[in-house]
């Protein structure tokens, strides 16, 4: 049984159990949602509002301007998207344990779990905190259940939202997304601490590629296995990645590969990829299998580098689910936090007393540069300013151009899941 059935079979489990006890525990169902809302929470979020609300302050200023550099790039990689999808996948579910035949990542079980938890906490705790920074209350804050996915909800008060200026709402849109960037950038310098460590003391070394996933329906199923060592293909030495991609990538569909592993030699016929029927396909993801070396055995042992490379898999899942996770909002449709963030930017109406804090503003951040360098940034954004004063736009108008360009990301989302990952849900199920 392939885990997307464990998927099936838990949430079913899970959904049943909170039907039971639903009025006892004051659990609210939503679909495939399961929420548990509690008051307790509200005093954590509280806390670390007031803690250093001008930090959380200073973080959304220079997060904004960044969020927006983001947001047309997430534009320009999803119309970018759209040339590429007859060729490979740009697009896939997140599912953590779940080996979708032609998707371009795998996400591992229990790693994957931990990291996307933290990409829920930390996105709704980013809108919760600058919620209270700007003074608007939080309604509720609780735990869920995304199907058997864990994370955390936060409701701030959406009148208090309403009545709030346009640069408070934006920080609170933009807080989520750029939270997740902000975790995903520490969780980088980790990952590269841990692994700068590993390679200047040379902990590890390698002799072979491991096999982590086979997938299912392919042509290696049945036949290899979960980590199992490759050391050869077709008579070629596989001790690492390099050697590896060079020996797979001189196959063809078709082709009868002799693979020599640490458990035995086996013979796999490649086939066409279910996303690019031109390219072979083995179907197995394969890493570096790692061996501590003689001499960091004898000074560090084996627990250390061992809790050192699983904390390095883990942050870098870390990494990329929030930074995945985050930019994906970013995309300027509803109800993502981007479309939220375009609705406010088209929406946006520059009275002159909020003129006058935008440019006090501005000359506090950019007080230390050169005077001819502020008058240039004064100048350029002054001009921003009066266009905008000029081209107010209507809410009715506004409206219609959330909707069109909703539906036009939308139609491009669906468009790349079809062509692919449907193909490989298709033989998966």
């Amino acid at each position: 049984m392939n885990a997307l059935w464990y998927y099936v079979i838990g949430f079913i489990v899970v959904w049943v159990l909170a039907y039971l006890l639903k009025d006892k525990y004051n659990i609210t169902m939503d679909g495939i949602v399961l929420m548990l809302k509690t008051d307790k929470l509200k005093d954590v979020i509280d806390r670390i509002a007031n803690a250093c609300p001008r930090f959380w302050k200073w973080y959304m200023n220079i997060s904004i301007p960044v969020g927006i550099f983001l947001i047309i790039l997430m534009v320009v990689s999803l119309v970018w998207s759209i040339q590429l999808m007859f060729e490979t996948p740009t697009v896939s579910l997140i599912l953590p344990g779940v080996d979708i035949p032609g998707s371009p990542i795998y996400i591992p079980f229990a790693s994957g779990l931990i990291a996307l938890a933290t990409v829920l906490i930390i996105h709704e705790g980013g809108h919760g905190i600058l919620s209270r920074v700007e003074g608007i209350s939080v309604d509720s804050v609780g735990l869920l259940l995304f199907a058997i996915i864990p994370g955390a909800f936060v409701e701030p008060n959406q009148d208090e939202i309403d009545k709030a200026n346009g640069i408070s709402k934006l920080r609170i849109y933009f807080a989520g997304p750029m939270f997740n960037v902000g975790l995903a950038i520490i969780a980088l310098l980790v990952v590269a601490g841990i692994g700068g460590f590993l390679a200047t003391e040379n902990v590890y070394t390698t002799d072979g590629m491991e096999i982590s996933s086979v997938v299912p329906a392919s042509p290696a199923e049945g036949i290899l296995s979960d980590g199992m060592v490759i050391t050869q293909v077709n008579n070629q030495t596989t001790l690492n990645t390099t050697s590896y991609t060079k020996a797979v990538n001189n196959t063809h569909i078709g082709d009868n590969l002799t693979i020599a592993t640490n458990s035995g030699t086996y013979n796999v016929v490649t086939g066409s990829n279910p996303n690019n029927s031109t390219r072979p396909y083995i179907g197995i993801r394969t890493q570096e299998h790692k061996i501590v070396s003689p001499e960091a055995r004898e000074k560090y042992g084996t627990i250390l580098p061992a809790i050192l490379s699983q904390l390095e898999e883990l942050f870098s899942m870390i990494f990329f689910l929030n930074l995945a996770v985050g930019t994906f909002n970013l995309l300027p449709m509803k109800p993502l936090d981007g479309g939220l963030i375009l609705e406010e930017l088209i929406n946006i109406k520059i009275r002159p007393d909020r003129r006058k804090q935008f440019n006090d503003t501005l000359n506090h951040y950019t007080r230390k540069l050169p005077m001819n360098m502020r008058c240039w940034i004064s100048r350029r954004f002054n001009t921003v300013l009066n266009f905008i004063s000029h081209h107010e736009i209507s809410e009715k108008k506004s409206g219609v151009m959330i909707r069109t360009i909703s539906s036009i990301i939308m139609v491009i989302i669906v468009m790349l899941l079809i062509y692919g990952l449907v193909p490989g849900l298709l033989d998966l199920l």
